[in-house]
């Protein structure tokens, strides 16, 4: 294991190499998870990241919002309303018939349906409160989702550019089909700067069913915990705003999508850190089967639709 000294050079030449522009998004992840899986950083380093990584996410997506304009938004959200509401509902289908069959433990099949079927670790961390749901099942449904997050940031660009994706049909796909905003975006940035926009915009749409969500299962567990809503969606929106009726905004919106975008690819480095042997060793078979078919079946209709109606 590296010092502490040691450890923030490593990161300070990965923040380096990535502002530079030599480090990719799959790059980034890939160390990041080799040195947590393989406990190369300081531990305390990568405990003390955690708070830090998820407030990079917020203000890199945020940032993102002034390469947006308005009315491209409204466009992309009421394009993909149906296909949305449509994929989420046979998420949890799929997720609770599966889960039956193999008899996995039933609030983790549901954190893992919703972190699958709307926003990752942000739809788990939304509903974990009103499920009471203790910190083992919590932390396997993120590291399910964490696992085929990384795998989606890999795979997810071929198989755009196998099947001949335009950037909007791309940027639809990986927002239906990747369960965190940061794997979507980065995956997207890859792709094209037309897809990241699309995504980007898709996603944060998507994540707006947290709310009816929470409220569903709330009502249903009768519980009054308060979930944690992703209150930098509405900063999103308002970058878009500026963006799009601010007349001087162009002055500036162009070098803060910049920055937003390596910081972002820097966040997936923070998020590789994350993943451990001791999470990866408490994923259950069944539930990790849940999680994978589901997925899986959520990748191809998504796929499927793109492909024949965008």
């Amino acid at each position: 294991m590296l010092s502490k000294t040691a450890t923030y050079i490593l990161v300070a030449l990965v923040l380096i190499g990535t502002l530079l522009g030599f480090i990719s998004p799959a790059l980034a992840l890939a160390i990041g998870m080799i040195c947590g899986i393989f406990k190369v950083a300081d531990q305390d380093i990568i405990q003390n990241s955690k708070k830090f990584q998820k407030t990079l996410l917020q203000l890199s997506v945020v940032g993102l919002g002034f390469g947006i304009h308005m009315k491209q938004a409204i466009e992309v959200g009421s394009n993909s309303f149906f296909i949305t509401l449509i994929t989420i509902v046979c998420t949890f289908i799929i997720a609770f018939a599966l889960g039956k069959i193999l008899k996995s433990e039933r609030i983790t099949t549901i954190l893992v349906a919703s972190g699958t079927a709307i926003c990752g670790g942000s739809a788990i961390a939304a509903v974990s409160p009103s499920l009471k749901a203790d910190s083992s099942q919590t932390s396997i449904s993120l590291a399910i989702v964490f696992l085929l997050n990384a795998i989606a940031l890999f795979i997810f660009p071929y198989i755009g550019h196998y099947f001949e994706l335009s950037q909007v049909q791309f940027g639809t796909w990986s927002a239906i089909a990747i369960h965190d905003t940061s794997s979507v975006v980065g995956a997207a940035q890859v792709y094209g700067e037309i897809a990241l926009n699309v995504a980007t915009t898709t996603k944060l749409v998507r994540t707006l069913w947290i709310i009816p969500l929470v409220l569903i299962i709330s009502f249903g567990s009768n519980s009054k915990e308060k979930f944690a809503f992703p209150w930098f969606i509405f900063g999103f929106i308002g970058a878009m705003l500026i963006n799009s009726y601010v007349p001087s905004a162009e002055l500036f919106s162009e070098h803060i999508v910049w920055i937003a975008r390596k910081a972002l690819i820097f966040t997936l480095f923070l998020i590789g850190l994350q993943i451990n042997i001791a999470q990866l060793k408490k994923l259950g078979f069944n539930i990790l089967i849940v999680g994978i078919f589901t997925w899986i079946v959520l990748g191809v209709v998504s796929l499927l639709y793109v492909l024949n109606y965008i």
